[in-house]
């Protein structure tokens, strides 16, 4: 397996990120912000964005799973929860990438019985058309097709998430 294109590269990637924290940055400009990463794939995205930020915000991580082998399996399992309470608080959950949409809407539907003030998603990269259970997006990177994709967080089998572009693996 190797990289045969890159499909993003870091400066498309660089500019996304200061685009969407700029937004972030006007929308909670008044308010505390809670932005929770979604383990492993999410930290660089996270990291990144912190950079950028110009707010009241606190980081926190979370880790679950919802893939055993190959098959979603419809549920998620938290592995590493938040530290952070969330009630009363504006929450931005921060993920590498959404496919299915499965595990983003259980995750959801588990933040919100924590009573938080509100809850956005950010994505950095969309797969087009292959939602099994469709999740509004408030804040999404770059839509691309159904290729491996790794890089930028994104892994296959622990290696190439480092990569500062996103690349196709064949």
């Amino acid at each position: 397996m190797k990289i045969s294109k890159t499909l993003i590269s870091k400066e498309e990637i660089e500019n996304k990120i200061s685009e969407i924290a700029s937004e972030i940055n006007d929308k909670y400009k008044e308010e505390e912000l809670v932005v929770i990463g979604i383990l492993k794939g999410a930290f660089i995205v996270v990291s990144d964005l912190a950079k950028k930020l110009q707010l009241d915000v606190t980081f926190d991580f979370m880790s679950i799973k919802s893939y055993y082998g190959s098959e979603s399996s419809g549920q998620i399992k938290i592995v590493k929860d938040l530290e952070y309470d969330i009630a009363d608080k504006n929450v931005l959950i921060v993920e590498d990438i959404y496919d299915t949409g499965l595990t983003l809407s259980n995750l959801k539907k588990l933040l919100e019985s924590r009573n938080p003030k509100s809850i956005e998603i950010f994505c950095m990269f969309v797969k087009k058309d292959v939602a099994e259970d469709p999740i509004e997006i408030n804040y999404s990177g770059f839509e691309i097709g159904p290729e491996f994709v790794v890089g930028y967080g994104l892994d296959y089998n622990g290696k190439y998430r480092e990569l500062p572009y996103l690349g196709v693996l064949s």
